[in-house]
């Protein structure tokens, strides 16, 4: 049987990029294998040297800073002018993980109830071989996120990088064997559908990492029946944001814009859905009584839809590109079908096409979009886009708010707009109420690695960073020490 191959097919212009040959079961069995031994002797390792190789990771990742930005441009169609920004973010979650490994990782004892002569305290030990199946919108984001963390904590890796983005993975495995990572504690491999289905339910991996769609969340679920390993899933949003009527209408357009689009608008926590106040609701998006044409400088042309305009779509390789393709042909199709059959259901698009030239059937470029007149019976609603576009509605109350809000499926993160000074104490009302893993005030399409990452509902289980990041990598063991035995207690 002839050797299987990986093709990654660049966004830009439909060119094969990086190809990789994939394993045999016997090869694959040997990954794992590997990964179990090397673990049985890494977990040895004193928590200080395994942070001491971590952060001399972090700076050999820096070093290859540049050159992994430059290859995401080329594998998922990020704009060079915002390369670094996952590069430099991924710094400093590491920075920040590794700050907190001590304390996270450190036994639990009990002072205030031990005895003299009896002991009682909770050890935290690795769970095992985690194995790692990482997405391609943010690929070094996900990978910081359990990659380095998990390999603190005692394990061992295998990590899958998504075949979109098959260098991230590689490099980062790099930069860990430069830091002087011992062999077989981080693999790379790149596997089929059916692979990954089989190391998920191998006893071998003790703990899965899966971020991606719902369908293929479902099917690590259905992967892992028959054993009891822990499996962490971050899937799909359709995160919303609320518009309250005391806000800075410009402030909050301004950075919505960016929240809806930035990264061409694939990521879990971009802004997909806009719920305003009727008392701003025409100064934030309903200025104008027709779309806005194809300058930024248009009269009464609408606050979002202005910030949204005043992107430049094209080649990500171009510095002045702030908007980049989508990733796929099947990607672009399905945004471009959302918008059309919102607009034959009575939806009003308010950026029109004309400097988008470069937008056209067979690429996967797609002008970003400001949706008006939409409803929740509209699937660019209720269904996650993954595109530049987004649906603004008119609400008449926060109550109105919040049942929009929380009518979906998602939970990933929501914002809220307001006046921080006068209506803290509403917003912090309002924050309870929100079916979500992340709230914002005035903010949005941020990750905080001082605060967990999860989600709610369909949106997944499990949670990354801060404190609460190592938990997901650790057992522990209860250790009950008697000092003598002629004592009760």
């Amino acid at each position: 049987m002839s050797a299987q191959i990986q093709s990654t097919v660049s966004p830009i212009d439909h060119s094969v990029v990086v190809e990789r040959t994939l394993p045999t079961q016997a090869e694959l069995d040997q990954f794992l294998d590997t990964a179990v031994a090397a673990q049985q002797q890494w977990k040895k390792t004193p928590l200080s040297e395994r942070i001491d190789i971590a952060r001399r990771f972090v700076e050999e990742f820096a070093k290859l800073g540049r050159e992994i930005s430059s290859a995401l441009t080329v594998q998922m169609g990020r704009p060079t002018s915002q390369g670094m920004v996952e590069v430099d973010g991924t710094i400093v979650r590491a920075h920040r993980m590794l700050d907190l490994a001590p304390e996270s990782l450190a036994d639990v004892s009990n002072p205030d109830t031990d005895l003299t002569h009896h002991k009682r305290y909770v050890k935290k030990v690795p769970v095992g071989v985690v194995f790692c199946i990482s997405p391609w919108n943010w690929p070094l984001f996900c990978q910081v996120n359990v990659v380095l963390p998990a390999i603190v904590a005692g394990n061992a890796v295998v990590l899958k990088p998504s075949p979109q983005t098959p260098l991230s993975g590689e490099q980062f495995l790099t930069a860990f064997e430069t830091a002087g990572l011992p062999n077989g504690v981080l693999q790379v491999v790149h596997l089929t559908s059916d692979q990954v289905a089989g190391v998920v339910g191998d006893r071998r991996t003790h703990f899965v990492n899966f971020t991606g769609s719902v369908a293929n969340g479902h099917a690590m679920v259905k992967a892992a029946a028959g054993t009891f390993k822990g499996l962490a899933l971050e899937l799909g949003g359709k995160d919303p944001a609320y518009v309250r009527a005391d806000v800075d209408v410009d402030s909050a357009a301004r950075n919505l814009a960016v929240g809806a689009t930035f990264n061409a608008g694939q990521s879990c926590c971009s802004v997909e859905r806009i719920y305003v106040h009727e008392a701003v609701y025409d100064k934030f998006v309903e200025k104008a009584s027709q779309p806005i044409a194809t300058s930024v400088s248009v009269a009464n042309a609408t606050q979002l839809a202005r910030h949204v305009g005043e992107l430049v779509l094209g080649d990500p390789r171009d510095e002045k590109t702030t908007l980049g393709p989508v990733v796929s042909l099947r990607s672009a199709n399905f945004i471009k079908k959302q918008v059309a059959e919102a607009v034959a259901a009575g939806a009003r698009a308010l950026v029109l096409s004309d400097k988008y030239a470069i937008q056209a059937d067979g690429n996967n470029y797609v002008q970003p979009q400001v949706m008006v007149n939409v409803d929740h019976s509209m699937s660019i609603m209720t269904e996650e886009t993954f595109g530049p576009v987004v649906g603004v509605m008119k609400v008449k109350s926060d109550e109105e708010a919040i049942d929009l809000m929380n009518d979906s499926p998602f939970g990933l993160t929501a914002s809220i707009w307001t006046d921080a000074t006068k209506s803290l104490a509403a917003f912090e009302q309002l924050s309870e109420q929100v079916e979500t893993g992340t709230v914002f005030l005035n903010g949005a399409d941020f990750v905080d690695a001082n605060l967990a990452w999860a989600g709610v509902k369909d949106s997944g289980r499990g949670r990354a960073l801060s404190k609460l990041g190592y938990d997901c990598f650790i057992n522990t063991k209860s250790m009950n020490v008697k000092l003598t035995q002629d004592q009760g207690g």
